[in-house]
Formats: structure tokens, sequence, C-alpha cells
């Protein structure tokens, strides 16, 4: 039995996800087809600023709603992490029985429904090689509508951003396979059936919202906490490149890019107190603060030993930062590029 019942995470998202705003069908043609210029637009900007040349040029850009993102983040996972849940025999067999692979599809599910509304973009990895780049032209609507900015200028500044991660994955011909390895080991590491009793505790200070504890941290094992460093390492690495560019780039092709940055960063901390909760609930928060931490990494580095000594970041999966360097990016300009 699987872990996951993937064909109920895909109809739960469809079911509960949000509904888009209110758009005539032109307006929806139009959107679309402006995404779309813009990310190949976003393309050469990339590609100018950072110094990084895709090696593959079709990697496909895919502007889609809310229903079909969480589609496609379904099938990626299925398609990653199905032949190692099904090699790891009667540890899975134990937690399908305790728990349920149809209820394991109903939270990832919701979880993805909930997900789905907040997306703007994503360059989706687990799939099929190189992967995808995915903008959600419903939350990219909404939000602008929201934020009240110009819409060409806020399209350009998301696509920027998710076309940056698009050339990480397709500039270094080794991430992609390395990132999806890092994830295999997480799960792989994992003990769910001795950890639904001794993380008790953990997963009920999650579900109160206790400050610093997320269900990610809850179900933790001792050997994923050694992976997940890694992968925090990768995470916010990428997550700070992308932001640190998307701003570096703007102002020369993004007349409003200031008043977006300071609308958008203002639109962040005012999230309401539920949807607060769901963040330190899920550790979505942690990612926000990865995307700060990261870009005073990148930053830090770029002022130091320029954009080509950054780059040799990319180099191998040793010259990626580790975990006690991203708050002290000296460390890693001595270790790697002095």
């Amino acid at each position: 039995m699987a872990l996951v019942d993937w064909d109920l995470a895909t109809s739960t998202a469809a079911r509960l996800g949000p509904t888009g705003p209110s758009v005539t069908m032109g307006e929806a043609t139009t959107v679309v087809r402006e995404l779309r210029r813009l990310a190949e637009e976003a393309t050469e900007h990339v590609a100018t600023f950072t110094g990084l040349q895709p090696q593959l040029t079709d990697a496909p850009v895919a502007v889609v709603d809310r229903k079909t993102w969480a589609a496609e983040n379904v099938a990626g996972l299925r398609t990653v992490l199905t032949p190692l849940t099904e090699k790891l025999g009667p540890k899975i067999g134990d937690v399908a029985a305790a728990i349920g692979s149809k209820v394991a599809g109903v939270q990832a599910g919701t979880l993805l429904a909930y997900l789905s509304g907040k997306v703007l973009g994503q360059y989706e990895v687990f799939g099929n090689s190189p992967g995808k780049l995915l903008l959600v032209a419903p939350n990219v609507v909404a939000v602008e509508r929201k934020m009240g900015v110009d819409p060409r200028d806020f399209r350009l500044w998301v696509s920027i951003h998710e076309v940056t991660h698009r050339t990480q994955f397709t500039a270094v011909p080794w991430l992609r396979d390395h990132f999806v390895s890092e994830v295999q080991q997480f799960v792989a590491a994992s003990e769910p059936s001795r950890q639904i009793w001794q993380q008790a505790g953990k997963v009920l200070d999650a579900a109160r919202g206790k400050d610093g504890v997320s269900l990610l941290d809850a179900m933790q094992t001792p050997e994923q906490k050694v992976v997940l460093d890694r992968l925090t390492c990768i995470m916010t690495l990428l997550e700070g490149h992308a932001e640190m560019v998307m701003d570096g780039v703007g102002p020369s092709v993004i007349p409003s890019v200031g008043r977006i940055r300071a609308t958008f960063d203002r639109r962040r901390e005012a999230a309401n107190p539920f949807e607060q909760y769901v963040r330190r609930l899920l550790g979505i928060d942690v990612k926000l603060k990865q995307d700060t931490q990261g870009k005073a990494f990148v930053a830090k580095v770029v002022d130091t030993v320029g954009m080509a000594g950054f780059n040799r970041i990319f180099d191998s999966p040793q010259t990626l930062p580790r975990l006690d360097e991203l708050s002290s990016p000296q460390s890693w300009v001595d270790r790697v590029a002095a």
C-alpha cells in the first residue's frame, strides 16, 4: 500500500482550493499571454545580471490556474517519492495501517489547496527533468489588485524571481539531481510509526502555534534533522539568490520596483491572525526568514568577491554554503572564494 493516495490528494486540492479573482475571458487571455512574454524577457535579464547561462533553452513555461498548480505538484511528488516509499516495505505498511493512505492523501491535498491560493510562481523540479516553470495567473492578478501596483511591472518582477530559479537548475547541471537526492534521503530517514507517539507533544505544540515549532519540526527524526540542515542551506541560498536578483535587475527595467517591494513586504507582515497561525503551523514563516537571510548572504558575498566569485558557489555540492556560513558569509568566502 502506498504511503499517500495521490489521486485523492489531487481531487482534495481541487475541491478545497480557493476560487480565483473575477476576470473576463479577454482579461484572462491577456494575462496569460503577457506572463509568457515577460518570462521570456526575464530570461535575458537574469542571464545578463547573474552571468549564469542555462544549458537547456527549452525548459517549459506554464501559466496555470490554482487547480493545475496543485495537480502539477502532486504529480511531481508522486514521481519522485513513490518509488522510494515502495522500497521502504514494512515501514510504509505500518504507516498505512496506522494512519491510512487516504488520510494522508486528504492531508496533502488540504495543504496544497491552501498553498495554491498563495503561490505566485514556482520552478517545479520533481517532475520530468529539467523541471517546469509555473506562473499562477489568478494569484498574480489577485495580489497586484490588492497591492494597487502596476500590473506589467509586478508581473515582470515575479517572473524575474521564478526565472532565476529556472536558471539555477538549468545552468548548474548537478543541482537538480542533488536536490532531489536530498529530499529522497529525508523521506528515507523517516520513522513515522515511531514518531507518531514519541513526537505527540511536539505536534500539539505546533498545532497551538508555539513559536519556533512547526509540524515539520515535530515529525523529524534525528537522521532527518541532519538532512534537513543541508536542504535548508540549499533552499536558503536559492531563495536568497532569487530575491537579490529580482531587486538587482528591477531598477533598470521596472520603473515602480521600489514601491512594489515596499508594498509586498508590508503585505507579508500584515497577514491576518488566522493566516499567521497557519504559517507557523506549516513552517512557512521559516521560509520567509530563509528569503531574508539568504538575500543578505548572497548580497554580502557579491559585494566581497563580485558576481563571478559568488558563482563559484555552484561549482559542486561541496561549494554550497554550510549552515553556519549562512550567518557568516565571510566564512564561505574564506573557504571557497578567497
